[in-house]
């Protein structure tokens, strides 16, 4: 049976507006137990940001974190995969494009993000990485 990005997606993604700051983003990304949070202007996607990408691309570099927006910070260049998609485009667009994770679009607009823990989880349960996407995470 086909698998649609729909079945495994995480639904309802947490977004911030460009101008939010990068101490404000990582807040949320502990307080929501997140890795990544999408970045909108209005409602149209404009990018995707991580925990690594706040460290790398901003904290790293001195900026004040409170001071200093996430639209520095964030991934700018998105694939997108649509819920309707299959799991197995988006699964070969991380590997084309070495991402871990693919907003998911509809008419323009995010409705959630497919990772790669979803997948091996949908895929291969008792893999390690599928482990390590069910673990609590070390806090």
């Amino acid at each position: 049976m086909t698998q649609h990005v729909r079945d495994i997606m995480t639904g309802t993604p947490v977004s911030v507006g460009a101008n939010t700051s990068v101490a404000e983003v990582a807040r949320i990304m502990r307080d929501r137990d997140l890795g990544a949070v999408l970045v909108t202007d209005g409602d149209r996607l404009r990018g995707l940001v991580t925990d690594r990408d706040l460290v790398v691309r901003s904290v790293s570099t001195g900026g004040d974190p409170e001071e200093t927006t996430v639209a520095g910070a964030c991934s700018e260049d998105l694939v997108t995969v649509g819920p309707d998609d299959e799991l197995d485009l988006a699964v070969r667009l991380m590997r084309e494009h070495a991402v871990r994770r693919v907003p998911v679009v509809e008419g323009g607009h995010p409705v959630g993000i497919v990772s790669l823990g979803d997948a091996a989880m949908e895929r291969d349960p008792e893999s390690a990485l599928g482990d390590i996407s069910v673990a609590r995470p070390n806090t």
